[in-house]
């Protein structure tokens, strides 16, 4: 068997790492695309929908009855008990901001006015898949390492064992 050179090796381990990140799978997400509303609280008269957004959170305001927009007059949020500020966008749906956090099952409390009636709403977040990626961490090369672990831990070991292999060629030989 005939040991393999310094730099061959690190030819074929930077083959085999770039090799394993173009062929790995695209995010599903992206900053573009919000991901889907699901319902976290609700009244007999409106029904709280929020999600995951690039750079924060979005809340949409629901009647129950029929699924039409709320006309809300004011608007206080919070999440885990921390206040946070909340601005309308133009199809009648808030964001809120939030700096680096993950808001899987963190709890969201709404405290709406609409139609002369103050209502509270209260509950948890729920984020779709939030053992895979959020939308806020699906750009960059950063996004990339954090969905991959398990292949970064793959490539590394098989880097491991060729470098063993090859010591162990080189004092045999």
């Amino acid at each position: 068997m005939q040991a393999v050179s310094g730099p061959n090796l690190w030819l074929a381990a930077g083959v085999l790492a770039c090799s394993a990140l173009a062929c790995a799978p695209q995010p599903h997400g992206s900053d573009s695309a919000p991901a889907p509303l699901t319902p976290v609280a609700g009244s007999a008269l409106v029904t709280l929908e929020a999600g995951p957004a690039a750079a924060g959170l979005v809340l949409r305001l629901r009647h129950t009855a029929d699924g039409t927009a709320v006309s809300v007059t004011d608007l206080t949020v919070s999440v885990d008990g921390k206040s946070q500020l909340a601005m309308r966008r133009a199809d009648d749906s808030w964001f809120v901001p939030l700096s680096n956090v993950a808001l899987a099952n963190d709890r969201l409390e709404v405290v709406v006015t609409h139609d002369g009636i103050r209502e509270a709403l209260a509950g948890r977040i729920i984020v779709p898949g939030a053992g895979a990626t959020s939308a806020r961490n699906v750009s960059g090369t950063a996004g990339v390492l954090r969905d991959h672990k398990q292949m970064a831990w793959w490539i590394l070991n098989i880097t491991i064992v060729l470098i063993a292999a090859i010591a162990i060629s080189r004092r045999l030989s």
